[in-house]
C-alpha cells in the first residue's frame, strides 16, 4: 500500500497483532479502549500512515505511530513494523510493570494450603457463625 492510502482502523489492530481477532479488535473500539490522534475512535475509520493511536489492553496502554498499512495479518516481526511505540509510552509501561511486580512481592503467601481442620474453620468465618 502506498503512503497516501487508508485502512479501517479495527482491520489494522488486527493485521498488526494488537488483537487476536477483528471482532475483538472492534468490541475494544466501541469500548473506548483505542483512541486515534487524541479522540475515541469508530471501528470503520479510516487510518493512514503517522496517524496516533492510544490503545488499552488490560492495564497496559501503549501509544504508538502508525508507520505502514496492511490489510492482511502475517507473522509478528512482519507485524512489528507496521507501528512505532513511543519512548514516553515504553518507558510508562515499564514503570507500570515495576510496581506491579513490587505489589506482588509485598503480598505473604501461605507456606501450604489449608487442611481440613482450617478450611472448616474458613467456612465458619465466611458465614459468621462460631459452632
Amino acid at each position: 500500500m502506498s503512503a497516501d492510502e487508508r485502512l479501517r482502523l479495527d482491520k489494522w489492530l488486527w493485521a498488526a497483532r494488537l488483537f487476536k481477532t477483528r471482532a475483538k479488535a472492534k468490541e475494544a473500539i466501541t469500548g473506548g479502549k483505542v483512541h486515534t490522534d487524541g479522540q475515541r475512535a469508530k471501528p470503520a475509520k479510516e487510518i493512514s500512515v503517522g496517524t496516533m493511536l492510544r490503545v488499552r489492553r488490560g492495564d497496559d496502554e501503549v501509544l504508538l505511530e502508525v508507520t505502514m498499512l496492511s490489510e492482511q495479518r502475517r507473522g509478528a516481526a512482519e507485524a512489528a513494523e507496521l507501528y512505532r511505540e513511543t519512548p514516553a509510552s515504553i518507558e510508562a509501561r515499564t514503570e507500570a510493570q515495576a510496581r506491579r511486580k513490587a505489589a506482588r512481592e509485598a503480598i505473604e503467601l501461605p507456606a501450604s494450603r489449608p487442611d481440613r481442620r482450617d478450611r472448616r474453620a474458613l467456612e465458619r468465618i465466611k458465614r459468621g457463625t462460631s459452632e
